[in-house]
């Protein structure tokens, strides 16, 4: 397995932490930075499906009121991300609400060829470079739109550290951008494997199942619990395969292969709409898009590969 076949991973980025507390060496960085401008979760994004860049002098950039974050370097070239959520679109498609959201918000200043994209829709298309600086972008704008205020005393959080930190002005107590766990994970009892389906999710969409990890517990206990608690199901054996960034909005997904020593699904109506066991060739028509009734998890994402890693014989 190589990194690239993951969305969002193995891009290189350096993302050289010792500068973030240097104001003077980044704002010269600045000056000749690729700067992503980032809208409620969406990045700027070129038809051509790459990142929508844009340089320091960039009238957008009034519209982010100091809301820029250091992403890091390749070499010598220095990246950041810009929030401008604070623009109000008019006559545009409103945002979506639900699985996906396939509308495209185009700004005035920007011309006719890029729009600010859900991310999930690009994900295939973007090099692992960027790939992986759209996630971060993604992530550290969520995070500093939802951490103004201290979770201790109430009081103010202030940015530092190029956006990597906030600080308390009441108690002083330090902030840093949050990452939620999550083990997804592949069960397998012989020729078959464990998938279901959220209530939420496009009509026929199936994947494996999914869950965050609680405090106290390692990977292995919480796939366990995840797959019991989901579809009744005991596992064994369980390993760690890879793992991916996952913004939506915050989560790093850890993916797992586990074997099944019961059969019988059990399943928890508000967790999941459906579960079912599928055997490889069923699963193998379900990849090529010709299942009657299921279809895939997303490319890219690590659902994906875990299935495809199971129908190669790496599981």
């Amino acid at each position: 397995m190589t990194f690239s076949q993951l969305s969002f991973s193995g891009g290189g980025l350096d993302r050289r932490a010792h500068l973030r507390d240097e104001p003077k060496t980044l704002t010269a960085l600045f000056e000749n930075a690729k700067i992503l401008p980032v809208w409620r979760g969406k990045p700027l994004v070129h038809y051509d499906q790459t990142l929508g860049w844009i340089a320091a002098e960039h009238a957008l950039l009034d519209l982010a009121q100091q809301k820029i974050y250091f992403l890091g370097q390749t070499d010598e070239q220095a990246y950041f991300a810009a929030d401008i959520s604070e623009w109000e679109p008019k006559d545009e498609p409103k945002v979506v609400d639900g699985f996906f959201d396939d509308s495209a918000q185009t700004h005035p200043d920007l011309g006719s060829d890029c729009a600010f994209l859900e991310l999930r829709g690009i994900m295939l298309t973007l090099s692992p470079l960027e790939g992986e600086l759209a996630v971060t972008a993604k992530a550290l704008v969520h995070w500093n739109s939802v951490s103004g205020f201290c979770s201790a005393c109430g009081a103010a959080a202030h940015v530092q550290k190029a956006g990597w930190q906030r600080t308390c002005a009441g108690c002083g107590l330090s902030h840093f951008p949050r990452t939620d766990p999550v083990v997804i994970m592949l069960v397998t009892r012989g020729n078959q494997a464990l998938i279901g389906r959220s209530h939420a999710w496009p009509k026929g969409m199936y994947s494996c199942l999914a869950g965050f990890i609680e405090p106290g517990e390692t990977l292995e206990a919480a796939v366990e619990r995840e797959v019991f608690e989901e579809a009744g199901i005991t596992v064994e054996d369980v390993r760690y395969h890879a793992s991916q960034p996952w913004p939506f909005p915050a989560s790093l997904m850890f993916g797992c292969v586990a074997r099944a020593i019961s059969e019988k699904i059990t399943l928890d109506p508000v967790e999941l709409e459906d579960a079912r066991w599928i055997t490889k060739e069923e699963m193998m028509q379900v990849m090529a898009g010709h299942h009657p009734e299921i279809t895939p998890a997303r490319k890219g994402a690590i659902a994906h590969h875990l299935i495809s890693a199971w129908l190669a014989g790496t599981y």
